[in-house]
């Protein structure tokens, strides 16, 4: 138990918080260069809404009268706001306060984690047929970043041995 307890830092909420990050360094570059991707992610969602949900999430362009489309982008945008705001709160994180790293990786992995059990269930409810020409990127590579958002944290709570 005691070599567990020298491995790894278990504190989430830190007494002070600090820009000191004690975990790896691959955790560390890892959660930058993640960050980055979901920076990017988030940008594509809020300001190019029609390409980012038809041209990469695949779904199909809705007809009717009055147009529909107009409304689901509204939507589609104001998720990548929402994705946009909590990429800033890492950023700031990497920035000034690195020791609540394995905080952030908790909630990308909470994100992560539902889309890996949500997808499925969304996938009996629905005919996605209907509604799309195949899976999203977020569907598809949730098992995957999954995983090494939790190989990450683990990297992030591992006390580095100076």
């Amino acid at each position: 138990m005691t070599i567990l307890k020298r491995m790894f830092n278990f504190s989430l909420l830190p007494e002070s918080v600090t820009n000191e990050f004690s975990g790896s360094k691959i955790a560390l570059w890892g959660f930058v260069a993640f960050v980055a991707l979901m920076t990017w992610r988030s940008i594509i969602h809020m300001f190019f809404e029609e390409y980012g949900l038809h041209g990469i999430a695949n779904f199909i362009v809705f007809n009717g009268d009055p147009d529909p489309n107009p409304v689901i982008y509204r939507f589609f945008s104001l998720w990548g706001l929402e994705q946009l705001i909590i990429c800033a709160l890492c950023w700031i994180v990497i920035f000034k306060y690195r020791s609540l790293i394995p905080l952030m990786y908790l909630f990308w992995i909470l994100e992560w984690g539902v889309r890996v059990f949500y997808y499925p269930n969304f996938k009996q409810s629905i005919d996605p047929n209907l509604y799309t020409t195949g899976l999203t990127p977020g569907a598809e590579g949730a098992p995957y970043v999954f995983i090494m958002l939790l190989v990450l944290f683990l990297l992030s709570i591992k006390t580095n041995s100076k």
